[in-house]
């Protein structure tokens, strides 16, 4: 059985056991988030999609870290104007493990 979430503007095909990273949650290691925005359910066969979601239909997931992703490197410039600028940037992540999917 597999399900597609959404959360942080993003879609997620998850399925049970998986491990994930999305964008960060306002929660502790160790806790249980609940997703409620549930696109689709799809099993053995057949698929439930949802317009937009699928009502009663719930991801529940355990939180394993938080994190910051690899750091990329931006550099930015402006030909024969001598201006140049190099930032760097590291992504904040939540990585959850799928424990059930209610559908």
């Amino acid at each position: 059985m597999y399900a597609v979430i959404e959360t942080g503007g993003k879609q997620y095909q998850v399925e049970v056991g998986a491990e994930i990273f999305v964008e960060k949650l306002d929660v502790n290691e160790n806790d249980t988030v609940t997703f409620d925005k549930v696109l689709a359910v799809g099993g053995e066969g057949s698929i439930k999609a949802g317009a937009p979601y699928v009502q009663g239909a719930t991801v529940t997931a355990k939180v394993i870290k938080n994190g910051k992703g690899k750091k990329i490197r931006v550099f930015t410039y402006k030909p024969k104007k001598g201006c140049k600028r190099a930032l760097g940037h590291r992504q904040p992540y939540t990585k959850v493990a799928i424990e059930a999917i209610n559908g």
